[in-house]
């Protein structure tokens, strides 16, 4: 498969209006859950307790971090693989002791019927975060979901729904908003200290290539048929359902978003922060090499570009302005030109914008206050919607034009046709 090429034959107009139609009534007819153990009802602790639902590589890191703090407790886990499972359940034991070690259960509908479960971290791949968030939500858990958010735009709309029907917090995993330099850079660009914006600049990376795998021999403790899911059936390589930062399963379009949804993930996230667009979006959206187009674009209504690009100084996100440049990345590194600029302090009628040190603390803070997250989840389809559209303008190798606020492609039915997927059965349903 190359990398425009579409993941999936294109949906009729039926199939599309059935599944999203489908799940916004589920959404709307959701009860309203809310745990007792956090009012103290049931529990005189205040722990908060969570499963885990994959636990391959992301959730390492999660984990490690979660295991530092004691507002928290580890009790469930559940992933189609065992030995991940396993592995994990040996490391939290180290650490809570033998009789702290989390029940696995291998199907994750068993780990979100457990009543004494307050909220779940989603880590698998990308293809299962929206299933699995969405009943996590009916099932009243508050939900932590890797980053993007969804696989499809429709799905995004159906998790906003669902999570306000049932009243409750939903945080993504973007946590380059929990940073001091990306907020003070949102800040910036938002109070116009470089000026009016002439475009934006961000470097994402690159994968390599989908590539055809041989069938091998699928492992007795994985199911495999789970691990696919809603995806179309493909022969089990290890390759594909690897958990790799410089491939794997991320390299195909049935299961991620490629480089847009990896870093654009972040970097669109911060963008849309920075542009006070968590309730909008672009409206444009031109593959790279149309018409001559150096790189993949997307264009606000104001008329502010993002442009994909194989480097900028510092290897940051660049914001150019009418009167100096702006750098900022990772490790709290902020850059300007003019130099100064950077260094300045906010003053206090600037400081304004939601400020979180820490995502998984902010997390827990809003299961508690029951204010949402520093990256809500309509902060966070938003973003994924300009993931998946960017790949959307690669797929049809044309621009495609968006309305933010009826989330429609404007005068393209063939383009639209990939806002949502077909799910293979039995997991069709979403």
């Amino acid at each position: 498969m190359s990398q425009t090429t579409p993941p999936f034959p294109l949906l009729t107009r039926r199939v599309a209006l059935r599944h999203s139609v489908t799940g916004l009534l589920a959404a709307a007819a959701a009860p309203t859950f809310f745990s007792g153990r956090l009012w103290g009802q049931t529990a005189p602790s205040n722990r908060i307790h969570l499963g885990i639902i994959g636990n391959g590589l992301i959730a390492q890191s999660h984990v490690g971090a979660l295991l530092g703090r004691d507002d928290c407790r580890i009790i469930a886990l559940s992933d189609v693989w065992q030995t991940a499972a396993t592995r994990m359940q040996d490391r939290i034991a180290k650490v809570y002791g033998a009789g702290g070690a989390p029940a696995i259960h291998r199907r994750f509908e068993d780990l979100l019927a457990r009543a004494d479960i307050d909220a779940v971290f989603i880590c698998t791949p990308d293809h299962w975060h929206a299933p699995i968030a969405k009943a996590a939500l009916l099932a009243g858990k508050d939900v932590y979901c890797e980053k993007p958010l969804t696989l499809t735009v429709r799905e995004g709309r159906v998790l906003v729904d669902t999570a306000r029907s049932c009243g409750r917090i939903l945080q993504t995993g973007t946590q380059q908003r929990s940073n001091a330099a990306f907020r003070k850079a949102a800040t910036m660009i938002r109070y116009g200290w470089i000026g009016d914006l002439l475009g934006i600049r961000a470097v994402l990376g690159e994968f390599p290539l989908p590539k055809a795998l041989p069938e091998m021999p699928i492992p007795a403790d994985l199911d495999y048929d789970r691990w696919l899911g809603p995806t179309p059936w493909r022969p089990y390589h290890p390759d594909r359902i690897v958990g790799n930062y410089g491939g794997g399963w991320r390299v195909y379009n049935e299961y991620g978003g490629r480089k847009n949804g990896d870093w654009g993930a972040h970097h669109f996230d911060i963008i849309q922060w920075a542009l006070g667009m968590d309730a909008s979006g672009p409206v444009e959206f031109i593959p790279k090499g149309w018409n001559g187009t150096p790189w993949q674009t997307h264009r606000y209504a104001n008329g502010v570009a993002v442009e994909r690009v194989d480097q900028v100084p510092f290897g940051m996100i660049e914001f150019r302005g009418t009167r100096g440049k702006l750098w900022v990345g990772r490790n709290d590194v902020l850059l300007s030109d003019p130099a100064p600029l950077a260094a300045q302090v906010v003053p206090p009628d600037q400081d304004h914008l939601y400020a979180s040190d820490d995502h998984h603390t902010d997390f827990f803070r809003s299961i508690h206050s029951r204010q949402r997250p520093i990256c809500d989840v309509e902060a966070a389809h938003r973003t994924a919607t300009a993931c998946h559209l960017n790949n959307i303008a690669e797929w049809v190798r044309r621009p495609v034009r968006w309305d933010p606020a009826k989330e429609e492609i404007i005068g393209d039915p063939v383009a639209s046709r990939f806002l949502d997927r077909p799910r293979r059965a039995p997991y069709a349903t979403f």
